[in-house]
């Protein structure tokens, strides 16, 4: 419903269409009627500016909500996708995607042009401020990521490292005792990130409630297969011959980037960050042994960091190929597991229990399809869930040649599901 102006309220007829949609949140939201009329005079005037001014601060980007869903979201002190990832009762299922800030987006690529490296748009506040807001502006996504990257702290850790855009991560490979020796535990992440304050204090400020901004951090393991083997890799050999030939050195890396990592989690959290994914991408490449020895622990440490200063900042822990390593995810004291495509809500339920939330899982190459298997197989997983603990994404990164108009639906299709 719109409410209507006080230039139409002529009669009692006309006075009810302002009232009643008013009676109808408070009785929604639980709340006292007086609060329905914002605690003010009887100027049923002066509650309909009020009203349809936060109403359309609320809505901006997502028209094709019910009224009545736009109505409760306004009564709620925090925005949608962090209330549920609290494991609050929500309205409707958030919905967000990994990497929707970046390639498959026409304005991101046109931006590339004037910004032609990868730490230039990522370190250069207003930049990457502009790109992480370009998928909520275009989907009217109910996440907001900062745009960065797992290796962005590593020099303040005193690691350089570049960003190839064909070749991808290149660093010098560190793998001796006296190399790990000259990492150092950044005491202060304001002074050699100040870019990541500044980017996550405008994001707050430009989507108030109608976001959530989420900050991310590479997990130890997935960090030290960088410095290890130098950039990216398929087999991972250099840091697995360091894991069975010099362990000692392997567990003195990774002990402190783990350090470094939880402190620099915080800092994003002091920043503006509602939500905090941790990611160890390629630790599902481990078999589960050494998972439980150079993995699991790290994991741990970081998340133990984050909840000691912040409690309750909602954790989500994400990992490639993860659908082996689910009771271990759990295990780490994070909020949500965010899973691959490979296993099924259901079965993701039966083993790690309903306590936890879940954040996925379609498959990323399913926005290569036609509108109504995208439509089937999104609320399949809608269904599945339940509408309790769960927060909407792929089980990837969205794909760099994703249609832009796919992505959309996808979005919308989720939105628009009622449970």
């Amino acid at each position: 419903r719109k409410l209507v102006t006080s230039s139409c309220v002529e009669n009692t007829a006309e006075m009810w269409k302002v009232a009643l949609p008013c009676l109808l949140v408070a009785i929604q939201c639980s709340l006292p009627l007086t609060s329905a009329f914002s605690g003010a005079s009887p100027s049923l005037a002066r509650l309909n500016t009020a009203a349809s001014a936060r109403i359309g601060n609320a809505a901006a980007g997502k028209a094709e909500r019910t009224a009545a869903t736009s109505l409760s979201a306004v009564k709620m002190e925090d925005p949608l996708l962090l209330r549920a990832a609290r494991g609050e009762k929500v309205e409707y299922t958030p919905v967000w995607m990994m990497r929707q800030a970046g390639r498959h987006m026409q304005v991101y690529r046109d931006l590339v042009k004037k910004y032609p490296t990868f730490r230039e748009r990522s370190e250069i506040s207003e930049v990457s401020t502009e790109i992480s807001l370009q998928p909520v502006r275009a989907y009217g996504v109910d996440g907001c990521i900062l745009f960065s990257d797992i290796l962005t702290p590593l020099p303040g850790m005193g690691v350089e490292f570049d960003i190839k855009e064909a070749a991808g991560p290149q660093l010098k490979p560190i793998r001796t005792k006296e190399q790990i020796d000259q990492i150092t535990v950044q005491s202060d992440w304001s002074k050699s990130m100040p870019f990541v304050k500044q980017t996550l204090g405008e994001l707050r400020e430009e989507v108030g409630n109608t976001a959530t901004v989420l900050g991310f951090v590479g997990l130890p393991y997935t960090m030290a297969t960088y410095l290890i083997e130098g950039g990216t890799s398929r087999e991972y050999l250099e840091i697995k011959k360091m894991m069975y030939s010099s362990p000692e050195i392997l567990h003195k890396m990774l002990e402190a980037l783990a350090e470094n990592i939880g402190n620099y989690a915080n800092y994003q959290i002091e920043s503006g960050a509602q939500v905090i994914q941790i990611f160890d991408s390629w630790a599902g490449h481990l078999a589960p042994e050494d998972y439980d020895i150079f993995a699991l622990p790290y994991q741990k440490m970081v998340v133990d960091a984050i909840k000691k200063k912040n409690p309750d900042v909602p954790i989500i822990i994400y990992i490639a190929k993860s659908g082996a390593l689910l009771e271990r995810m759990a295990k780490t004291g994070v909020d949500i597991v965010s899973l691959d495509w490979t296993v099924t809500i259901d079965e993701a339920r039966g083993r790690i229990g309903n306590d936890i939330g879940i954040q996925g899982n379609l498959d990323p190459a399913v926005l290569y399809g036609p509108k109504h298997i995208i439509k089937e197989r999104a609320e399949a997983i809608l269904k599945q869930a339940g509408g309790r603990n769960h927060v909407m994404n792929l089980g990837h990164g969205i794909e760099a040649t994703t249609p832009e108009d796919a992505a959309n639906y996808f979005v919308k299709t989720v939105q628009a599901y009622k449970h």
